[in-house]
């Protein structure tokens, strides 16, 4: 016997503010990538063209995680029951390895380039980078201001924020370069936006890793769900307790739950799996829970019907 709450409403609600988010900063990226790219070529800067080739990485990024959160949205099937929420996971897991592929690169081409520094025209590269800036920042804004704390946007948003820092350092490496004629600050600069990405990309490989692995959410306590639910009335056990994500803002839990034969006399089945749904509801906000209950009556012949 089983009972679930849901709350695919809000949820549904959410992925369209945040589609909207997105089509805006994809529209301000691809923009500014444009910008960037004819800056490159006209300063010969390594730090302002990784910059440009992080932009078509966050316009790439920003594009799957748009389409991801369309795929989430599509209603599930008899194979797949759940739905395509974890699309956007899946874009997330890409959108990370993307990253550490940017960020090897730029380690490759900036330690080519302090062995073998080139020429660059600084003035120009800081006022194309400051456009950068400035247009990073909007795009930021706009992605942080979702309140779904969805990894496909969280993925994004990283994207995004790297490229800001990217910019920073461009600026930076172009101010050096033209107060200074220090020419190696700009494959500097280069290895510095690397270095600033690595992390995290790994934070979002891990995250991603969690969802796809099936690992208990962050700060779900399965003991502490246990206790919890060995405290409502009539419980006597509980076994075989999961939980899991199915995507960003879905924990989802399930358990075996044994119970005396009084309480399901007195109660009935419902009103005992009303109680632990709102258990776990009001206390880990865990809203999509199926339970198995279970009389004490009838605990020797579980294995029996486990092998079903």
């Amino acid at each position: 016997m089983g009972h679930g709450h849901g709350h695919g409403q809000g949820h549904a609600a959410g992925r369209a503010a945040d589609r909207s988010r997105l089509r805006w900063a994809l529209l301000v990226t691809v923009v500014v990538l444009v910008v960037e790219v004819v800056g490159a070529l006209l300063t010969g800067s390594l730090a302002l063209l990784a910059d440009a080739g992080h932009m078509a990485t966050d316009a790439g990024a920003v594009v799957l995680a748009l389409g991801a959160s369309y795929v989430a949205s599509l209603p599930g099937s008899k194979r797949s029951t759940f739905g395509y929420h974890r699309a956007e996971v899946l874009a997330a897991l890409l959108n990370a390895v993307v990253l550490i592929g940017v960020c090897a690169y730029l380690a490759y081409a900036g330690i080519s380039r302090l062995s073998d520094p080139v020429a660059i025209e600084a003035g120009p590269m800081v006022a194309f980078a400051t456009i950068g800036l400035l247009a990073n920042g909007t795009s930021l804004y706009i992605l942080s201001r979702s309140d779904t704390d969805s990894i496909n946007m969280r993925a994004a948003a990283a994207e995004v924020g790297a490229d800001l820092l990217g910019s920073v350092f461009a600026i930076a490496a172009g101010v050096v370069i033209l107060l200074w004629g220090f020419d190696r600050a700009d494959a500097i600069a280069s290895l510095a936006i690397a270095a600033l990405i690595v992390p995290r990309a790994g934070l979002l490989l891990r995250d991603s890793a969690v969802v796809l692995l099936e690992i208990a959410p962050k700060g779900l306590d399965i003991d502490d769900v246990e206790h919890h639910l060995r405290h409502v009335d009539g419980v006597l056990d509980v076994h075989d307790l999961h939980a899991w994500t199915i995507t960003s803002g879905i924990p989802s839990l399930s358990a075996h739950v044994t119970v005396t034969d009084a309480a399901l006399a007195e109660r009935g089945v419902g009103a005992i799996l009303d109680e632990l749904c709102v258990c776990v509801a009001e206390h880990f906000d865990v809203r999509h829970a199926t339970f198995q209950v279970e009389p004490a009556s009838h605990e020797a012949h579980e294995d029996l019907g486990e092998l079903h």
